[in-house]
């Protein structure tokens, strides 16, 4: 059987035409639909699966908050717990007294006799009562002080003491003292290496072998 193809070819294009128009029309809409449905589908996701997953979690919250505040005496353990937690830092921080006796052994004169001793560790302030032979010497171990110098690793030659006030009286041919001092905090700090450097303008306790008694009364007061 033969055919024969009637249409012309403008004819036969426009029909082609004609389909692939509608073959993209289709491709389109259906794009369209599908690029709709993954929208409401993640709007419904949004709106509804979120919502109830953070109302979730806040219940969730709540139970265990509540768990928690249920717990007897918690304040207390809580209170416990951060004074704990700031025990190694006070330790730390924690003034070395022990270095005080060295102190007053390189910066005492010979002849000189304490008998009470008061020291303030939040004013940073000393107060060195006592005896000597002379008013002299009295007078040299308030220079001692007022020169005195420390090192630490960070700082080098920082004067140790200052506002050093010396109260004189006599008392039969020897001479009593007060004498009020302020010292930099730095040189009891348990965090520096500190090393005292005293002037050479008299011979101290620890220069001596075997020097008389140091303190008559030791008498420490005021804020450790």
């Amino acid at each position: 059987m033969v055919q024969f193809n009637l249409l012309p070819d403008v004819k036969v294009a426009y029909l082609k035409a004609k389909r692939s128009k509608r073959l993209l029309l289709t491709i389109a809409v259906s794009a369209s639909a599908a690029c709709l449905g993954i929208t409401s589908l993640l709007f419904v996701g949004v709106q509804m699966g979120q919502k109830q997953h953070i109302n979730n979690l806040t219940r969730d919250i709540k139970a265990e908050v509540s768990k928690i505040q249920s717990i007897e005496d918690l304040n207390k353990i809580l209170t416990i717990q951060n004074q704990l937690a700031t025990l190694p830092e006070l330790h730390e921080n924690k003034p070395l007294l022990s270095r005080l006796f060295i102190y007053i052994g390189q910066t005492t004169p010979s002849s000189v006799t304490i008998s009470k001793l008061d020291i303030d560790m939040a004013a940073s302030t000393m107060i060195v009562s006592g005896s000597a032979d002379s008013i002299s010497t009295v007078n040299t171990y308030s220079d001692t002080l007022k020169f005195a110098t420390y090192n630490t690793d960070s700082v080098k030659d920082t004067p140790a003491f200052q506002n050093v006030t010396t109260t004189l009286t006599r008392d039969q041919g020897a001479a009593a003292f007060n004498i009020t001092v302020s010292f930099d905090p730095i040189i009891f700090s348990g965090t520096e290496k500190v090393t005292l450097v005293v002037p050479s303008i008299v011979t101290t306790r620890s220069e001596t072998e075997k020097p008389k008694a140091l303190f008559d009364i030791l008498d420490t007061g005021g804020d450790q």
